[in-house]
């Protein structure tokens, strides 16, 4: 159990794959913060732009300090919530890049066994489906459990333009994943 030691607090690690400040899958992250039941934090890692390329030459005791942050993130959370727009048809290159980071040691990275859920938004009508699967896909193979039945890809000409707060069936959608992935921890 990834819980908070003090607390039944189940916490969960965000990762957002869009560097852009106002991306709307940053958006739609907030809101998932927003949307947490109680007891349950959620905590955007916004360090992603900062992690090197993976190189297994400079995984070592003396690995750089922002992927100390993020595996030390990890570590602490129950859970993981992805948020990801699909770019040139799948995985933004920060996102891989932390998958990456996050699988080592192999076998026992800091997120192996936690349920990972992905969601997110992405021009085109099918909302970066792509992308949501070629993550799951990575995420599986790196260790955490991939919760298979959470997924939210949103189409964002649907918001029109709109923060996803503002559209009540998306913050109803991505409230219910939030739950959905929190009642996962075990």
């Amino acid at each position: 159990m990834a819980q908070n030691q003090d607390s039944a607090e189940i916490n969960v690690l965000v990762l957002v794959g869009s560097l852009r400040a106002a991306s709307i899958n940053r958006q739609l992250a907030d809101l998932a913060v927003e949307s947490a039941p109680d007891g349950v934090t959620l905590q955007i890692f916004d360090r992603l732009g900062e992690l090197p390329h993976y190189n297994e030459d400079i995984d070592t005791e003396d690995v750089a300090e922002p992927v100390q942050a993020l595996r030390a993130a990890a570590a602490v959370a129950g859970a993981a919530l992805v948020v990801t727009p699909e770019y040139n048809g799948s995985i933004p290159g920060v996102l891989k890049n932390a998958i990456d980071w996050l699988s080592r040691p192999w076998g026992n990275g800091a997120l192996k066994d936690k349920p990972v859920a992905v969601i997110g938004t992405a021009l085109g009508g099918y909302g970066g489906v792509w992308a949501h699967d070629e993550t799951r896909k990575s995420f599986g193979i790196a260790g955490p459990r991939v919760i298979e039945d959470l997924k939210l890809s949103i189409p964002s000409k649907t918001l029109d333009g709109k923060h996803p707060r503002e559209t009540a069936e998306v913050a109803a959608n991505v409230r219910e994943v939030v739950e959905k992935l929190a009642a996962e921890v075990s």
